[in-house]
């Protein structure tokens, strides 16, 4: 078997790189380990209404419900609200995962795109200027060979490690999450909800994205070197305190890269999209929206290569200057930030949503939210001017 690009990992980043591969004349594969393309759903599922909108036309089929913004409490209980424009890129739209990831496989396959699922990447190796990838499928082992491999098997990724692509992840790099489904529950279905606290999740926060019909992903994310117990602790310790008469109908769990920008992404013949890039949201954990981004350009790149009959690193580095102009220097300044936000106690954490309480922030930018809070709090917020800068 032979293709021009075998994309590994049919998520939203695998899918959008496959058909765009396959729309720019490609001949693409894209596998998935799992039996089904979207389950188990390891994500809170929201996503900012432009960036969505950008590839895909919204379908009420896996839009589970839309909100208008996103409200945040302090430890000591402060609410703040932000308008979605000002919630980050996983405010807008709370997605149906399983019904979205099967929809943007589809599109790839419609593209032309060659779709297996319950094939796992097992190995991978250089072969004549391409790449020779072994798969496995149904306990049956087989080789395809290409000039390209699309990464897009998440956090744990086994491709970049076959590649040679330092992507590596210290305790403070990654959040442990855990996740509620829960129906019977009472909240404001016109927001996402974040709750802030060392107490109640350490070097994380814990999130309530509507589903409708009184349901909501109800989750944790804790940082494992600041978290002395394990996250569904945590969880079921908030469950038990606010949404007690709640029923769980399911429960998933995972881990979320918050490294930030990597150096490269790419080696010969290989890029890396989404988790498997750590190209996740360091303070929010949100990542579609950048994975669809990156699978794009990856698929742009790698047709460009391909074209041109050179797919080393050097043409491949193509795709990081294109990531990183568009995303990568927020997901450092964000970065940044997040050290900073972890090392706060609860009594810190409660000055801040004090200070942005009194902001009118429907009128103005993050830049400015910063720049307010600097100016109130110089010695503590200084070493983060250069945000605004």
């Amino acid at each position: 078997m032979r293709y021009d690009v075998v994309v590994i990992g049919a998520g939203p980043g695998g899918s959008v790189a496959a058909k765009t591969c396959a729309e720019k004349g490609l001949s693409v594969l894209l596998v998935e380990k799992r039996q089904e393309i979207g389950a188990p759903v390891r994500c809170a599922e929201g996503i900012g209404k432009k960036d969505l909108e950008r590839f895909v036309e919204p379908k009420k089929k896996f839009i589970a419900a839309e909100v208008v913004g996103a409200k945040i409490y302090a430890p000591d209980g402060t609410e703040i609200t932000l308008t979605e424009e000002m919630a980050g890129n996983e405010v807008g739209y709370v997605l149906e995962r399983k019904v979205f990831d099967r929809y943007l496989a589809k599109l790839a396959a419609n593209a032309g795109a060659d779709v297996m699922v319950k094939t796992s990447a097992v190995g991978m190796e250089k072969k004549d200027g391409g790449v020779k990838v072994k798969l496995r499928r149904m306990g049956e082992e087989f080789e395809v060979e290409c000039s390209i491999v699309i990464g897009a098997d998440g956090v744990e990724s086994r491709v970049g490690k076959w590649a040679g692509i330092d992507t590596t992840l210290k305790l403070d790099e990654i959040e442990s999450c855990v996740q509620y489904l829960m129906t019977g529950i009472d909240f404001d279905p016109e927001y996402c909800h974040f709750w802030f606290g060392n107490k109640i999740a350490p070097g994380g926060y814990v999130w309530l994205f509507p589903k409708g019909n009184s349901s909501a992903n109800v989750g944790v994310g804790v940082m494992p070197s600041l978290a002395k117990k394990p996250p569904k602790d945590f969880l079921d310790e908030f469950v038990e305190r606010n949404y007690g008469k709640g029923r769980i109908v399911e429960v998933v769990a995972g881990a979320v890269p918050v490294k930030g920008e990597i150096e490269t992404a790419v080696a010969d013949n290989v890029m890396l999209v989404g988790d498997a890039a750590r190209h996740a949201d360091p303070i929010t954990g949100g990542g579609i929206a950048n994975a669809m981004k990156a699978g794009y350009y990856a698929g742009v790149t790698a047709a460009e290569a391909i074209e041109k009959g050179d797919c080393s690193a050097k043409t491949l580095r193509k795709y990081d200057e294109r990531w990183k102009n568009d995303f990568g220097k927020d997901l450092a300044k964000k970065r940044k930030i997040q050290q900073k936000l972890v090392k706060m106690d609860d009594e810190t954490l409660n000055k801040i949503m004090h200070t942005l309480a009194e902001c009118r922030l429907e009128e103005i930018s993050v830049r400015a939210i910063l720049k307010a809070l600097i100016k109130k709090h110089p010695k503590l917020l200084w070493d983060l001017k250069d945000f605004i800068i």
